[in-house]
């Protein structure tokens, strides 16, 4: 929300239009650090047309995260987010309301409360043995072992097995991490648009940054419904009991609660979809 200038925190000179975009370089950790030396742990900065209050000491993060929490609980609405995420569907990008605290219910409720994460430690267990096999192979064949790639294989398959059911490897596999690798790339990528409006359309013709999230979008999106149809021809529709200690796949537990409607109306198809996408990465 825009901020009066009597009430104001303290702010750095900016310019017209651009706001403070052209201070933060390379680095913004960095200038935002050397800002906060100078203006204090509580400091307005503007992106564009978007005012954004600094935060920079454990006291004021404090008041900020705890004390008046509800004040700050909103979102900035990127269209990047609305593109990749159903229309910011998901629970990190949408907006604090009854949707949100809805998604966010069935998040710690029925898909990460304690029964569903320890039913799949046995999926963990496998996988990290495999791994292990993984690694004792590579030693016996060669001095060098590439642990990074190791590691996130790991993490991929084990989420792969948790939200879909099995993991995805080979040329399917491959097609799919391709394009979560630049789903993640996307999701961070900053648009100028979301700042400075009236330069969004030039941006977007120079970069093409919103033609190729739509792209990943569209190919994420005909893999997640891939995924659906998949379980609905091996009976898996809707039977899963959510709150049984049976490892159930993320996609069975939403398959569940879309057929019960457990969750009210707010929560459709493309919600779910979006859940299953984050839930994922």
């Amino acid at each position: 929300n825009a901020v009066t200038s009597k009430n104001s925190p303290p702010s750095p000179p900016r310019l017209p239009l651009l706001g403070n975009l052209h201070q933060l370089g390379l680095f913004p950790h960095r200038t935002l650090q050397t800002l906060a030396q100078n203006y204090g742990p509580l400091m307005l900065l503007h992106f564009g047309k978007v005012p954004v209050l600094v935060v920079s000491s454990a006291d004021a993060a404090c008041e900020v995260m705890k004390t008046h929490d509800l004040i700050f609980s909103d979102r900035p609405q990127r269209k990047m987010n609305d593109i990749l995420m159903y229309g910011s569907k998901d629970l990190a990008s949408s907006t604090y309301g009854e949707y949100w605290r809805q998604m966010r219910s069935l998040t710690v409720s029925q898909l990460l409360n304690t029964k569903r994460v320890q039913s799949f430690r046995g999926s963990r267990e496998e996988e990290i043995a495999r791994m292990m096999e993984d690694i004792k192979r590579c030693c016996s064949d060669s001095l060098h072992v590439n642990l990074t790639d190791m590691f996130a294989a790991l993490t991929n398959d084990v989420a792969c097995r948790v939200v879909f059911g099995r993991r995805y490897g080979g040329g399917e596999g491959t097609q799919f991490q391709s394009l979560l690798l630049e789903f993640g790339e996307l999701l961070g990528a900053v648009s100028i648009g979301d700042y400075v409006p009236w330069l969004d359309w030039v941006m977007n013709k120079v970069s093409g940054l919103y033609e190729r999230a739509q792209r990943v979008a569209k190919h994420l999106d005909q893999f997640i419904d891939e995924v659906i149809e998949e379980h609905v021809r091996n009976g898996r529709d809707g039977h899963a009991d959510v709150d049984s200690e049976e490892q159930n796949d993320f996609v069975d537990v939403m398959l569940s609660i879309e057929k019960s409607n457990t969750t009210g109306s707010l929560i459709d198809r493309s919600a779910m979809k979006a859940l299953i996408l984050v839930s994922k990465n």
